[in-house]
């Protein structure tokens, strides 16, 4: 239908129109969007009504969100071979990483080693299949790829520090390109590579101002959901809290991201009843999506699921259950996602947008207790480092150990095939900001007070923040909606953790 012939129809039902409209040559397309959105409810049009309409779809358009990769395959019945497959398929995915860089030249396969001579030089790429000390403080690193095995040595000197100190990071199942000397069939290290991000990973910034904000670990149906911090933020990206800054902050902020435990969620943890507010599952996520609506319909959200939400524990986790999280699908402006996933915001005509690799953490804690220079450093207070640990193995989980996962004979969806301009975290109630080769690392709070249950597990959660990200500069702050009530609380709590770590 032609513009005129929709303008008649729209006179024949009785629609005021102004005349410069009639005598304006319009988009006939936008003019068909526009009665379709408006239905039997518009009334009148005019210029401006015009106008505001092509702004909005305009913003529409200039603000989507575009999933890259997000889990949704059905399930099946899995057998030991696909723990097999995953396992040559990351191999194989991450020998490809490697192969090229230029500090592994002439990569040869394990299996040829028998036949090279004392003290040749020889460069493979291997899989950790076993790690171990020896009296003499000596790392013996058992390596692996499709042909075969072979025993690996680092020793501990004073002219190899640096290397003694990265073998010592190693961890079991992780891919590595490695340079060393054979000796007595055995090979002696000098050099470890690892697939890592490469260098000239370029910093992208978008030309306008504009925000995304991030949420950890919201824990909607707990009895420690903090209420009145999270309705202080309710008020602030309304913009009817904070300073000028923060208000035109709140203006411009476009995007929000959710890095999962939705919901508290039921049977996560032994006597867990006694933690919730609210026993339903369902109603959980209708409290949920009772919150999540009071965030400006302009912002355009995006929810991954997390281990407390409605789905299985396994990574990687699915969009959490229709039937149970129905109130948060039925929101018009929410994204959901797996975990992990992948979604590209800001992409315009003349911009290819951001990517951001969203994942919850599930395997967050077991490296920051498994590797030594993170658990001296701070272990799960260091996210940041834990986050570029993973990033420098192309790996959400390299450990067979390291988080419950699902396996995959097509795909290893925990792998760091492309590389992201973000990388978002949450799991361990921590907010933290880094960046690595250009690659911002940002861990998310949450908004949960600390329970027993977190205490005997020594966490220390630093609730009630949230990260905005600057899309211009790229800069990261970050805003605490803490109460003076709250940050005693947290600081007797802190103490507690501090003086059962002692006792332990």
């Amino acid at each position: 239908m032609t513009s005129s012939q929709t303008l008649s129809k729209l006179i024949e039902k009785g629609v005021l129109i102004s005349p410069e409209i009639l005598d304006k040559e319009i988009d006939e397309l936008l003019l068909n969007s526009l009665v379709e959105e408006y239905g039997e409810t518009l009334d009148f049009l005019d210029e401006k009504v015009l106008r505001d309409f092509e702004e909005k779809q305009k913003s529409k358009d200039e603000h989507k969100i575009k999933i890259i990769k997000s889990y949704d395959k059905p399930p099946k019945k899995r057998t030991f071979q696909d723990f097999v497959s995953v396992f040559n398929l990351r191999f194989k995915n991450i020998t490809q990483m490697l192969k090229y860089r230029q500090d592994l030249q002439g990569i040869t396969s394990i299996s040829r080693l028998v036949n090279k001579n004392n003290n040749e030089r020889v460069t493979i790429i291997g899989m950790i299949q076993d790690k171990s000390l020896t009296k003499n403080n000596s790392l013996i690193i058992k390596l692996e790829d499709l042909t075969g095995t072979i025993t690996a040595i680092v020793k501990e000197t004073e002219k190899n520090k640096e290397l003694y100190q990265t073998s010592n990071d190693l961890v079991l199942d992780e891919v590595i390109g490695v340079v060393g000397v054979i000796i007595n069939k055995a090979l002696f290290i000098e050099k470890i590579v690892f697939p890592d991000i490469p260098l000239s990973k370029e910093l992208k910034k978008q030309k306008e101002e504009e925000y995304v904000v991030l949420l950890g670990d919201t824990h909607f149906g707990s009895k420690h959901f903090m209420k009145e911090e999270f309705t202080k933020f309710i008020h602030w990206i309304n913009g009817e809290l904070g300073n000028e800054e923060q208000r035109t902050i709140a203006q411009k902020t476009k995007y929000l991201i959710l890095t999962g435990d939705i919901v508290e969620g039921v049977g996560i943890y032994p006597g867990q009843e006694a933690d919730l507010e609210i026993l339903d599952i369902k109603e959980q996520y209708q409290e949920a999506a009772n919150w999540l609506k009071k965030i400006p319909q302009t912002i355009k959200l995006v929810v991954m699921s997390g281990n407390h939400d409605a789905g299985r524990l396994s990574e990687p986790q699915e969009r959490p259950f229709k039937d149970m999280a129905e109130a948060i699908w039925a929101m018009p402006n929410i994204t959901i996602v797996s975990n992990p996933a992948q979604v590209n915001v800001g992409a315009k005509d003349d911009f290819p947008g951001f990517d951001f690799l969203l994942y919850h953490g599930g395997s967050l804690i077991y490296y920051s207790e498994n590797v030594p220079s993170i658990r001296e450093a701070g272990g799960q207070k260091r996210s940041d480092l834990i986050m570029k640990f993973l990033l420098q193995r192309r790996h959400l989980a390299p450990t067979h150990k390291s988080t419950l996962y699902l396996p995959d004979s097509e795909e290893d969806f925990l792998l760091i095939d492309a590389v992201p301009d973000f990388f978002i975290t949450g799991h361990i109630h921590r907010s933290s900001v880094s960046s690595y080769r250009n690659v911002t690392l940002v861990n998310a709070s949450c908004w949960t007070e600390t329970t027993d249950d977190q205490i005997k597990r020594g966490l220390e959660p630093l609730p009630a923040r949230i990260p905005i990200i600057n899309l211009k500069t790229r800069d990261v702050k970050i805003m605490n909606f803490l109460t003076k009530k709250s940050k005693e609380k947290e600081e007797e709590i802190n103490k507690e953790v501090k003086e059962l770590k002692k006792m332990t």
